[in-house]
């Protein structure tokens, strides 16, 4: 419908065009004045004319004075014929200078050949923008089983290479290699070592994949196909594959390259789980990418990166050597790697003097590489807001705080009793975190509401940490119950606002039991088959593997965890009771305590 108004829009244009130009000759003269025989009669007896100038059926009158006029004759009649008919005395029009002109010249043939030839014109023109329409639906149709893969040439401005990717340093020193086999293939040739066909980047969003991907198309500098699993499948069967040779296509023209598939597990899921059996299209892409990569020549260089976040649902036989023989795991950063990612993303941002990207590190446990980028962009925000020139540390805090919790609501409306409960809810996560040994220290604690929460009391890690021991669940668990517990023992009954606790207390009972073996009862074995299984387009993501019997232990365990964590929990509440109130006073003062004020009100008590 859009391009049938462009082509009547342009079909409107061009007869407009037309009628401007008839209307441009047929006034080309304004300073005629058309009058009437009997005018031209009287002038001529009259002495009048100096000039007549005969053309067609136009009679063209220059009197004396200078002015003009015109006079239109019939086709049929000559000027003599016409003067004689009106009595003109002979020695009157011996004395005019009579010129007459046969037709000819461009505005002749114009008027002759235009009104038979400007149908056809119009016709022609409709005719040429109908086909052209018709061409390009044409074109695009045959275009339709071609990838839209995005080329990145080794030209390319602003390539990325690996010093713009920072930590992530044994991937980095995986993909060298291959980087080395596009820049110097004969070398290994000569060797007898095999052609890498794949590259599968394994891991959670935001670690980096494809901007890993495009640094080592960077660094070897050939040319980058990159394109999504997703735009490979359409509705219509077939279309996938057609998509995946024409990319391969390309591929081996711009040899050598790299051709980058994104959440390859759109196409890669393991087959035989649809409806359509092995003919649905999903499974005939993937067929296709597999043949394509079996195809490739030992002097073919050609390297295939794939990544996913998925890697559990990834078909057999994209993971067996031949086809994604190397596979590189992304984990999130550690301390080191975050200073070096901030350092990175900092570059072309003004921090001021005391801003201390070590200690932004260490506030960011488990923050992936977009997350700390989406960090540095909100500090450099919120600078802005506050018309600020540089961005300061503040800034940066709040920027955490936001990026993990979401955005401050100073101004919800809460009552005076909702704000006491908050109070306490928030100090007794604080005490109980503080006087447990095996927790993380308090950061901050608040009571102004952020994101979904009222309230929120945050601890950090002193250090990175990879495993946990039963005990540090235990205590991590009483921390969860201590905003509950305080509610329970201040005011006799508890409030909705600690769900959200509840919940993730239970989750982690439930893991130490199900997923890490640590029930004295049941043993170390795990329960539950969490493989995914992949029908109808619904993934399950549990399967049963015990009885209803184990399931009733499975629910006593649960709930002999949170109870031990509950009897821990409440000794510290009901010990430190003072402490409780003297960090509520706190916070309905000041609504936030930071680190260094919460040791000092911890310090005045002769806690240390």
């Amino acid at each position: 419908m859009k391009n049938l108004f462009k082509n009547f829009g342009i079909f409107f244009i061009i007869f407009i065009l037309i009628i401007a130009l008839f209307n441009f000759f047929g006034m080309q003269d304004e300073e005629k004045t058309r009058v009437g025989t009997e005018v031209l009669i009287a002038r001529i007896n009259q002495e009048e004319i100096e000039k007549i100038i005969v053309s067609g059926t136009n009679i063209e009158v220059i009197l004396k004075d200078g002015k003009k006029e015109e006079v239109k004759k019939e086709s049929g009649e000559s000027f003599s014929e016409l003067v004689n008919n009106y009595g003109v005395e002979k020695d009157k029009l011996a004395k005019l200078n009579i010129e007459v002109k046969e037709g000819e010249g461009f505005d002749y043939w114009l008027a002759a050949i235009l009104p038979f030839l400007l149908p056809f014109l119009l016709i022609g023109v409709f005719i040429f923008i109908m086909m052209r329409s018709v061409q390009g639906a044409n074109s695009r149709a045959m275009m339709f089983g071609q990838s839209g893969a995005k080329e990145f040439t080794k030209d390319e401005k602003n390539q990325i290479t690996f010093k713009d990717v920072a930590g992530v340093k044994e991937a980095k020193e995986e993909l060298y290699e291959v980087v080395e086999f596009l820049r110097s293939p004969k070398k290994f040739l000569d060797l007898g070592a095999r052609i890498p066909r794949g590259v599968l980047l394994l891991g959670s969003p935001g670690t980096g994949k494809t901007l890993l991907a495009r640094a080592v198309a960077g660094e070897a500098k050939v040319p980058f196909f990159h394109i999504s699993g997703s735009e490979f499948v359409e509705m219509f069967v077939g279309v996938g594959a057609s998509r995946v040779r024409d990319l391969f296509k390309k591929a081996k023209k711009n040899t050598p390259c790299i051709v980058f598939i994104d959440e390859i597990d759109a196409v890669g899921r393991k087959r035989g789980a649809g409806l359509g059996g092995s003919h649905d299209e999903r499974e005939q892409t993937l067929n296709q990418i597999l043949v394509e990569m079996d195809g490739f020549d030992q002097s073919t260089n050609i390297i295939v990166i794939a990544a996913t976040n998925r890697p559990d649902v990834l078909d057999k036989a994209l993971l067996r050597p031949g086809r994604f023989d190397r596979q590189v795991v992304l984990e999130n950063p550690d301390i080191n790697d975050r200073e070096e990612i901030l350092n990175v993303h900092a570059r072309k941002k003004p921090l001021s003097k005391d801003v201390s990207l070590r200690k932004i590190g260490e506030r960011t446990p488990g923050f992936s590489g977009a997350d700390l980028a989406n960090l540095l962009n909100e500090a450099a925000i919120l600078a802005a807001r506050r018309d600020k020139k540089i961005i300061d540390m503040e800034e940066l805090i709040e920027a955490i705080e936001k990026v993990m919790m979401g955005p401050e609501r100073k101004s919800r409306v809460i009552t005076v009793k909702e704000k006491d409960i908050t109070a306490y809810h928030e100090a007794g996560h604080a005490i109980v975190a503080h006087f447990l040994p095996n927790t993380d220290p308090v950061h901050k604690i608040s009571i102004i509401a952020r994101g979904q929460a009222g309230g929120y009391t945050l601890k950090l890690p002193t250090e990175d940490r990879h495993m946990h021991t039963k005990t540090e669940y235990v205590e991590e668990i009483a921390v969860l119950l201590g905003g509950f517990l305080t509610e329970k023992a201040i005011y006799g009954e508890v409030t909705t606002g600690a769900t959200s606790d509840l919940r993730r207390a239970t989750n982690i009972a439930r893991r130490l039991i199900t997923d890490f073996g640590m029930s004295d009862i049941l043993g170390p074995r795990t329960f539950g088959n969490k493989e995914e299984m992949i029908f109808l387009g619904r993934e399950i993501t549990e399967q049963r593997d015990y009885s209803e019997k184990i399931a009733e232990k499975i629910d006593e365990e649960i709930s002999g965890f949170i109870t031990r964590a509950t009897k821990l929990a409440e000794e510290i509440i009901s010990s430190k009771r003072a402490m409780i109130d003297k960090v509520v006073k706190e916070l309905l003062e000041k609504e936030t305590i930071e680190k260094d004020r919460f040791e000092e009100l911890m310090k005045e008590e002769g806690v240390v």
